[in-house]
């Protein structure tokens, strides 16, 4: 390769023409690739400027900013609610209506200060919030509480309160509740020295274990328990009411003896006006 090269370079050096020849090709070939080398450069930058240009313009877009009238009016497709079957649409929009509509691209917006204020509603356990562009809308993502019992003065009246599972109080505004959930009728008149509205999750939890055994040892659902005397509380089956007396310790002994003594029940040609467990040794049938 070397020897080829060396007797190239005696050719044209034993020929002047061949050699200017071969000069000049060179400096044609780069000055072609410096021209070539301004115009890449010069390509690359336009493209640059027009890539900046295009980022500032679609940041700027109003896809990416919501409605400044958000939270006004239920039938605004900017924000969907989701799994809200306790809390309606409109009371969740309506405690939104004040707040402040992020002034910036929803890729920026903070929704803390939203969802601190939908986790403040009695039924609401946690809030999710996914945000979403082009066209920029929100999806707010509720997880609800459990109500478990449901209180009302008596039986043929609307329940004024619930309760969930965790002993927090639901109010009237959230009333009534969708029917499938399955709750506990309480009969209440909330005083009497118990005020159910200062009910805990404890107190709860006791009622929903006493339907429980109930339910269990008469095999019949439960219709309602008659708290309006905390001294003398009777729950309410098809066949009978059961009369329990007190919620002591030995309340739920008191309730074992029910399969031995509810047979008897349907036995009695008169009218029973309730089963008596709220002794502790004796059971006895009260007739009307």
């Amino acid at each position: 390769m070397e020897d080829f090269e060396q007797n190239q370079i005696q050719e044209e050096a034993i020929d002047p023409k061949r050699l200017v020849k071969t000069v000049r090709k060179k400096r044609q070939i780069r000055r072609v690739r410096k021209t070539q080398g301004v115009f890449r450069n010069f390509f690359r930058f336009i493209v640059t400027v027009l890539l900046l240009l295009c980022f500032v313009y679609i940041s700027k877009m109003p896809q990416w900013y919501l409605d400044k009238k958000l939270f006004t009016t239920s039938s605004n497709n900017s924000v969907v609610i989701l799994n809200n079957n306790i809390v309606k649409s409109y009371r969740i929009l309506a405690l939104l209506r004040a707040s402040e509509v992020p002034n910036v691209p929803i890729y920026m917006a903070n929704t803390s200060a939203i969802e601190k204020q939908i986790k403040s509603l009695a039924p609401v356990e946690d809030v999710y919030i996914r945000r979403y562009a082009f066209p920029a809308r929100l999806q707010i993502i509720l997880k609800e509480r459990v109500p478990l019992i449901v209180i009302s003065p008596s039986e043929k009246i609307a329940p004024v309160a619930a309760f969930t599972r965790d002993g927090r109080i639901i109010g009237k505004e959230f009333l009534p509740l969708d029917k499938k959930f399955k709750t506990i009728l309480v009969l209440s008149y909330g005083n009497k020295g118990d005020d159910y509205t200062k009910w805990d999750a404890r107190k709860i939890q006791k009622i929903e274990k006493i339907v429980k055994y109930v339910e269990e040892y008469s095999k019949e659902p439960v219709e309602y328990i008659d708290y309006r005397n905390p001294n003398d509380v009777y729950v309410k089956i098809k066949t009978v009411n059961i009369r329990i007396g007190k919620i002591d310790e030995n309340v739920f002994k008191r309730l074992e003896r029910i399969p031995s003594i509810l047979p008897q029940v349907k036995l009695v040609d008169s009218k029973v006006k309730y089963l008596d467990l709220s002794w502790e040794k004796v059971n006895y049938l009260k007739l009307e």
